[in-house]
């Protein structure tokens, strides 16, 4: 969603980095409109800007995905409680990592890029999530900063859920989105919102109305309170995937919640081999967020809750 990760917020996927074609570089070439000339900022001509093949938009013709994908995440599905996934299920998560691979040749979706981590560290890590949200009962959710779709999409469609919306701030990665979507059939149920946290929940129409936000890597628990818990409902839940060691993030973040309108509930431990340090923290919302949440970026920087 555009709010970078951090340092020693215990979260569970590495930081991705934007590619170069989200920065903009200083003195970097200028395309003047109609002419097909690119040119520096002294005027002299360059060649024009190589034009990239179009990214794909549907599954068919992408490369399959080599056995060790497989090998990883059978072995991981076996330690996820409501880990045994429908076969249909299974093959619209497996055609999300192949387009995930796909587009990550020429946009950073994600910082790991090998098929067998991505099992691991995206779709087990995302699906360890699921017996929560179903002992629960719960069938729609928000995915807050969802980048290259995760935990959001394997869990729309592990539950399966009834709506989802995922929140990407960065443009191509919410066309990523987009597309994923349209390609998976998913689109009578799971949308995308390419805006801020803070303007999804200034909508009425969002705001208070959904009964579970789930989020990875995008802050520690205080800010992520801040953002998730005015979307959610009173009795919603807020899981945010984290890192051990967490006490200490944890007591910055108790005073925070309760001002917030929520209380921290558990912090449960992951068991997929590979992710023993992964843990999953769950906030309940007990009470109507105060109206001036969340804050714009530069008061949460200034005044910390």
């Amino acid at each position: 969603m555009g709010n970078r990760v951090r340092e020693g917020s215990g979260e569970t996927r590495p930081r991705t980095e934007l590619a170069w074609e989200d920065l903009g570089t200083r003195g970097a070439l200028r395309v003047d409109a109609g002419s097909g000339v690119a040119q520096s900022a002294g005027g002299s001509e360059t060649a024009p800007t190589p034009v990239r093949d179009p990214l794909p938009a549907r599954v068919s013709g992408l490369a399959p995905l080599p056995g060790e994908y497989g090998d990883v995440l059978c072995a991981g599905l076996s330690a996820v409680v409501g880990g045994d996934l429908p076969a249909d299920a299974r093959a619209a998560i497996d055609d999300h990592v192949r387009m995930l691979l796909a587009w990550n040749e020429a946009i950073n979706l994600s910082g790991i890029r090998e098929p067998e981590m991505i099992a691991r560290e995206h779709v087990l890590d995302s699906l360890t999530a699921l017996h929560l949200l179903r002992r629960a009962g719960i069938a729609e959710f928000v995915d807050l900063g969802s980048g290259g779709g995760y935990p959001g999409l394997p869990l729309a469609i592990a539950l399966p859920a009834r709506r989802a919306l995922l929140i990407e701030s960065v443009g191509k990665k919410a066309r990523f989105l987009e597309v994923v979507i349209a390609a998976l059939g998913l689109a009578d149920r799971v949308a995308v919102a390419a805006a801020r946290a803070e303007a999804i929940a200034a909508d009425p129409r969002h705001r208070g109305r959904w009964p579970a936000v789930v989020s990875r890597a995008v802050a520690d628990l205080t800010e992520l309170s801040e953002l998730a818990l005015p979307l959610l409902t009173e009795g919603g839940l807020l899981v945010a995937w984290k890192r051990q060691p967490l006490d200490e993030e944890l007591s910055r973040a108790r005073r925070a919640v309760r001002q917030l309108g929520g209380r921290v509930v558990t912090c449960e431990a992951v068991a997929v081999p590979g992710l023993e340090d992964h843990v999953l923290a769950v906030v309940e919302k007990v009470a109507a967020t105060p109206p001036e949440f969340p804050r714009d970026p530069v008061a949460r920087r200034r005044r910390p809750l």
